[in-house]
């Protein structure tokens, strides 16, 4: 008696049965050269050949065929294809530590995110995005005082990618537009919280792109709706791999 299965991501495959790369792409719906491709890259395990050469596939290729589809959508396929070409070496561990490593950049972000959400709730409450304490365009000493720095850390903050002051033609000097000097606030605010500078770029980012605080608080929160999803995503291809890891035997 014939026993089928359903890899992920997969059409039903007959257990005994043997596909050709025609077959497997089907059930997959890619094409023939992905599934070759797939097979050199050691997403898949190796296959063996007819008489004639042609590659002989089976239910263990639909199997990982399916968990490398669901890595790929929970990781990306750069990470997918450094896990499966890591289980198909025998190598374990160094798949393990790929998985964990992608988990962690999940986890960074998600902790970026956040952090960055919290400061721009800090600099609304602040009321320095609507100040109007500019008029035209300041000088270095200007913004400084009135920011409440010195000018080496106004040029510091430059450095790292928060502020962006134009420069005079005629003299090279430093000039800070009104949105720039309602920046160099932000900065301050933000930085009197201890907030990293990673985050005040972010969030700097945020209300450079929206032109409007509203909308950036609205853009951290669609980020963090699909932060959410792909780690769904993430949750589905590690359930695909252990059912991988357990049909090639790998249980601890």
């Amino acid at each position: 008696m014939s026993v089928s299965i359903r890899a992920a991501g997969t059409a039903e495959v007959d257990v005994g049965q043997r596909l050709r790369a025609v077959d497997l792409a089907r059930t997959a719906g890619i094409s023939v050269q992905q599934v070759r491709n797939y097979v050199e890259l050691g997403v898949l395990p190796p296959t063996e050949r007819t008489e004639s050469g042609y590659r002989v596939f089976t239910a263990a290729h639909a199997r990982a065929l399916g968990a490398a589809r669901e890595m790929a959508a929970g990781h990306g396929w750069p990470t997918a294809r450094v896990i499966m070409r890591a289980v198909h070496d025998g190598d374990l561990e160094a798949a393990l530590a790929a998985l964990d490593a992608s988990h962690a950049r999940l986890d960074r972000e998600r902790a970026e995110l956040a952090a960055a959400h919290e400061a721009l709730g800090t600099v609304l409450a602040g009321g320095t995005i609507t100040s109007a304490s500019a008029r035209r365009h300041l000088r270095i000493g200007q913004v400084a005082r009135a920011v409440g720095v010195r000018p080496p850390v106004l040029r510091l903050w430059e450095d790292r990618g928060l502020l962006r002051p134009d420069r005079e033609p005629a003299t090279g000097y430093r000039v800070y537009s009104r949105t720039e000097v309602h920046a160099a606030q932000v900065v301050s605010l933000l930085r009197r919280g201890h907030y990293p500078l990673a985050t005040i770029k972010a969030v700097l980012d945020e209300l450079r792109s929206t032109k409007n605080p509203d909308r950036a608080v609205g853009e951290l929160a669609g980020r963090a709706r699909d932060l959410h999803r792909r780690s769904l995503h993430r949750l589905r291809a590690s359930a695909a791999l252990d059912d991988y890891l357990g049909y090639l035997g790998h249980r601890d």
